[in-house]
């Protein structure tokens, strides 16, 4: 039967359900929490922007943040938005005041877009506007207006307040994740010198801006000190370390881009070319980036970025009068950089041994690189090891995003999962028997080393992590002594040799449960002695408790439970004020008194197991 088309199939959406039907194209992905960009941060993200656009116009030099559980309070003290149109700023699209770019200039914040998505995406959603005497303050639902509060006289100071909480019906299972926030906030204080942002009671402060910003970040002491260069509308700072890879943290009005962009792309090719002149030697782009730290700020008039989530910068010029982002970037870098190295000839001397040092390394293990390729070649990747995808992170796929590797160990792990995955998004990769602890080795061991050799072939990260075939790399191994093992080898593996990936928020680690409780009508999977507790007191009677020991003891069918829409996985990441080089001296070095110590007080048995 031909589907019917007539007036009755024309439908207009109102604002607030086009949001809720297609949350993606308004914040992307949606995620729960457990990665950097997932939505519910985007939403804390919109709301900041607004509170960071009024500091940056020169009003209220501090933000008030707090997150109880699932709800989100935050303060500015900024010129507060004009009370009568205060609905309309929260509920009207394609409304706000940054289409005047005499008031917002160089803004963070869309159009108009951003604080009706956060509304339309919570269960409960408050603004509250106090201005001149004067405070006003409308409650919303799902972007439904359900109060209207009458306009009152306050003493409060002048500013915005915005309380919400994120729809657990969009954002499932999900929760704020400290360390992520904490991130997002230092961020904006190193990007605006003087603005205090206070979140749960903690105040975050930047004197130096992107010099604060690599000294916080940075994995030990710098080869040299910190290249610190300020121009009208752009900030750079750059140094080298001695760990592998390139580390950027990229900046547009702002606004952290992530995913780099065209600022991002000139910077470092202008890095390559200027150092090259100035030494007058053509030394291998790779030899020169190799450790390199940097961050590099502009401020764009009415950026384009390539999503509504603001990660990468599409915009090819600074502003309709101005040149393009490539020519403002490479003009300042090359003068600029170039004085600081005739004027530092120290430093000058410090950087060409780096670049000479990485040069011999990259030589010497060129003939163990070519044979590594042609062995992966050999072994056929797409045979035994790799069970690959459909759809990869670096295509140009709308969902590139969800794309996924799981690195399993054993053939019944591995075959459990490639039975119940989506073909088109994720991918399985099988490791044979332990890694290598790869701690205090060279790069040379990874073109040595089969395993390693294949894994970093299958993920596509030997040149540049910008090809990253997978945006997320998922450890899935048995929550026994040996998974636990085989995990903290692959990560000292990607701490030691791809710190990027980490940096970049692209390891995890699958969740799987731990317990089966179930009777005749309902099954529940539990990934905790307490969460197996309350499956009990549900179900009550005598229901069946199953308790999984490894990933092989579960069925294909059930595996599609866990690696589907209800995933859980646990982001790998670094504590700020932890060192990867000491944490992993501590955990893969030599046997210490310390460490036997630290196992033996937080040594533990389960109850069940001695049962």
């Amino acid at each position: 039967m031909t589907a019917q088309y007539d007036e009755g199939t024309i439908k207009t959406l109102e604002w607030q359900e086009h949001i809720r039907r297609r949350p993606g194209m308004y914040i992307g992905k949606l995620g729960d929490g457990s990665a950097a960009d997932d939505g519910i941060y985007v939403l804390l993200k919109e709301v900041l922007d607004n509170s960071v656009d009024e500091f940056m116009m020169g009003y209220g030099k501090k933000i008030e943040v707090s997150i109880e559980q699932d709800k989100v309070t935050v303060r500015d003290f900024g010129r507060g938005i004009p009370l009568g149109k205060l609905a309309d700023v929260v509920s009207k699209m394609n409304t706000g005041a940054k289409y005047d770019s005499k008031v917002f200039k160089k803004s963070v914040g869309l159009n108009g877009v951003g604080i009706k998505a956060v509304n339309a995406l919570s269960i409960d959603f408050t603004i509250r506007a106090i201005r001149e005497g004067q405070v006003k303050e409308l409650k919303f639902s799902k972007g439904i207006q359900v109060d209207d509060l009458p306009l009152a006289e306050t003493n409060e100071p002048n500013g915005t307040m915005v309380v919400f909480r994120p729809d657990e019906s969009v954002f499932r299972n999900f929760r704020y994740i400290s360390d992520y926030v904490i991130n997002m906030i230092k961020n904006y204080t190193y990007l605006n010198a003087g603005l205090i942002i206070e979140y749960n009671g903690q105040k975050y402060f930047s004197k130096n801006g992107l010099r604060d910003l690599l000294e916080e970040n940075l994995e030990g002491e710098p080869l040299y000190p910190i290249i610190h260069l300020r121009g009208e509308d752009i900030e750079i700072a750059m140094t080298h370390g001695n760990q592998y890879g390139e580390d950027y943290y990229s900046f547009v009005n702002g606004q952290h881009t992530s995913q780099g962009g065209t600022h991002l792309q000139a910077f470092r090719e202008v890095v390559v070319k200027t150092i090259r002149d100035f030494y007058k030697k053509d030394f291998d782009p790779s030899d020169i980036r190799a450790s390199i730290v940097a961050a590099i700020s502009i401020k764009v008039e009415e950026p384009v970025f390539e999503s509504q989530t603001k990660t990468k910068l599409g915009s090819r010029d600074i502003g309709p009068e101005g040149p393009t982002v490539r020519t403002y970037v490479t003009n300042f870098v090359a003068k600029e950089l170039d004085n600081y190295l005739h004027k530092n000839a120290e430093i000058a001397e410090v950087l060409l041994r780096r670049i000479q040092e990485s040069e011999r390394e990259r030589k010497a293990i060129s003939g163990i690189k070519k044979l590594a390729k042609a062995r992966a070649k050999k072994v056929s990747l797409h045979n035994r090891k790799l069970r690959d995808c459909r759809i990869h992170y670096n295509d140009n796929d709308e969902k590139k995003e969800d794309t996924s590797i799981f690195i399993t160990e054993g053939d019944s792990a591995s075959g459990s999962i490639t039975k119940s995955r989506d073909v088109d998004t994720q991918a399985v990769f099988s490791l044979k028997g332990k890694p290598l602890n790869t701690y205090g080795l060279t790069k040379k061991v990874v073109y040595e080393n089969e395993e390693f050799n294949l894994l970093q072939a299958a993920l596509n990260i030997e040149d540049d992590i910008e090809d990253l075939r997978y945006n997320k790399v998922i450890i899935a191994t048995d929550a026994d002594v040996d998974g636990m093992h085989i995990r903290l080898l692959l990560i000292t593996f990607f701490i030691q040799f791809f710190p990027e990936l980490l940096r970049r928020g692209h390891l995890f680690i699958l969740q799987t449960p731990l317990f089966r409780v179930r009777n005749k009508k309902q099954t529940f999977y539990c990934y905790s002695e307490e969460e197996k507790q309350q499956a009990i007191q549900t179900l009550k009677g005598n229901p069946e408790i199953t308790r999984f020991k490894g990933l092989g003891e579960i069925s294909p069918d059930e595996f599609q439970n866990f690696i589907g829409e209800n995933i859980r996985l646990e982001p790998v990441q670094m504590k700020r004020h932890e060192s990867m080089t000491q944490m992993l001296e501590f955990y893969m070095g030599k046997n210490t008194p310390e460490r036997q110590d630290f196992i033996i007080e937080n040594l533990y048995i389960e109850k069940d197991e001695v049962a």
